[in-house]
């Protein structure tokens, strides 16, 4: 059983993306801040009701977020 989401942000044309990698949730955001906390409640309420284990997650799992960072220009 798997005790971590695994999430991947990228930055997209006008919001960053959040997408799980072990469930379906894709989520976004106008502000990092925004799409972590908007991939918190999508992942909540993704599982509510759910047997964690169903997803071959253990009970309470967390969030592992892996951040694209964009190219800056100097």
């Amino acid at each position: 059983m798997q005790h971590t989401i695994k999430a991947f942000v990228h930055k997209g044309e006008s919001h960053y993306v959040a997408e799980c990698l072990e469930i379906s949730v894709v989520t976004q955001g106008t502000t990092l801040d925004e799409t972590l906390a908007n991939l918190q409640e999508a992942v909540d309420l993704h599982l509510d009701g759910e047997d964690p284990a169903s997803f071959g997650l253990a009970p309470n799992p967390t969030i592992l977020v892996t951040i694209e960072l964009g190219s800056r220009v100097a």
